[in-house]
């Protein structure tokens, strides 16, 4: 049975301790450069499958070798701090390109593992585990947890293309690239010392 107490509960909890991670940063960058679409049916996917193995596992993924997901985590926000940093403007100022040059797959895909990849064993992923295990609602929970994280993967991808109509690309892109840089840091910290 269906809580709804329960799922505004989990919204509220993960929804706010979502909002300031870098789940908005991601889906701002990527906004800005594809299909907001496209990049939300790959995010929201992957936030799908990270609530089932957040609800599945319990507490469980609390035993996951901290400092192994750090450092994965860290290696690829100093990839893609690299590759925003590297690579080779294309000439295109609005940084949208043009639908033809944009695969479903390829922009979803890349939104998919990206989430998939960085949220593992995040906080949002243990409150989850930790709140079915609470309440013992699984469906009120997962329904409640999927619907925040949505929720700020989509304020994350339209601010991305609001930002774009005042803000130059290159300016993003280089302030996104520093914040990534900054967050691999504390991960690779966080890897170490944990």
């Amino acid at each position: 049975m269906i809580s709804f107490t329960v799922m505004a509960i989990t919204f509220g909890v993960v929804f706010l301790a979502e909002l300031p991670d870098k789940t908005a940063l991601a889906g701002l960058m990527l906004g800005t450069r594809y299909r907001a679409s496209y990049v939300f049916a790959g995010v929201a996917a992957a936030f799908a499958v990270h609530v089932a193995l957040a609800i599945a596992a319990g507490s469980v993924l609390t035993l996951l070798p901290h400092r192994l997901v750090q450092g994965v985590v860290g290696a690829l926000f100093l990839g893609g701090a690299l590759i925003l940093l590297l690579r080779k403007p294309d000439g295109d100022d609005d940084g949208i390109k043009q639908p033809e040059d944009q695969s479903f797959w390829k922009v979803s895909g890349a939104g998919f593992m990206l989430i998939l990849v960085a949220e593992f064993g995040d906080l949002t992923q243990i409150m989850t585990a930790n709140l079915a295990a609470r309440y013992d609602n699984p469906v009120s929970v997962g329904l409640g947890a999927v619907l925040a994280l949505w929720a700020v993967a989509g304020i994350g991808i339209l601010g991305g293309k609001t930002l774009m109509k005042y803000v130059p690309l290159r300016l993003i892109t280089k302030v996104a690239a520093t914040l990534m840089l900054v967050l691999a840091g504390f991960s690779f910290y966080e890897a170490v010392t944990g």
